[in-house]
């Protein structure tokens, strides 16, 4: 994983700041100061794999490809066929997220695909501060139990 530094300032008294790694994800974050294993990060991070090559992430920009000839009346043309590597993720995915749990799954998601931090996933779920360690932590296990991790 590459390193993308930043000078964020912090808040609160005084004129402090950190420098921080953007391109660090929040189970890597996790990991690095141990409270994750190196099993559920791989887990998380394989998890995460998955949803990026599905393509299942929300697309912030436009399509710019070429509409076939022939389409007439402004019809919208067919969508793309997947390929087979990103229907094969999408089923994995899928399985991954039935296999750890609807209670579960939540915080998962959240900390592994969206990229959100684990104190603004506790916030969105409406949870109480330090409770995301414990569910995550369930959550990592199981999916490493689900990939077969060692």
């Amino acid at each position: 994983m590459g390193r993308v530094l930043a000078e964020r300032r912090l808040k609160g008294p005084g004129n402090r700041s950190v420098t921080v790694n953007l391109a660090e994800s929040p189970l890597g974050w996790l990991a690095s100061r141990g409270r994750i294993s190196e099993r559920q990060l791989i887990a998380g991070e394989t998890l995460r794999a998955d949803w990026e090559r599905a393509g299942l992430s929300p697309s912030v920009t436009m399509r710019w490809d070429a509409s076939p000839r022939g389409v007439k009346g402004g019809a919208l043309a067919a969508a793309p066929d997947p390929t087979t590597s990103q229907i094969d993720a999408k089923r994995r995915f899928d399985a991954a997220i039935a296999h750890v749990g609807s209670g579960l799954s939540d915080v998962l998601w959240r900390v592994a695909c969206a990229g959100e931090g684990l104190a603004d996933a506790e916030r969105g779920l409406g949870w109480p501060a330090r409770a995301g360690k414990l569910v995550l932590g369930l959550a990592l296990d199981r999916l490493a139990d689900f990939y077969r991790i060692r």
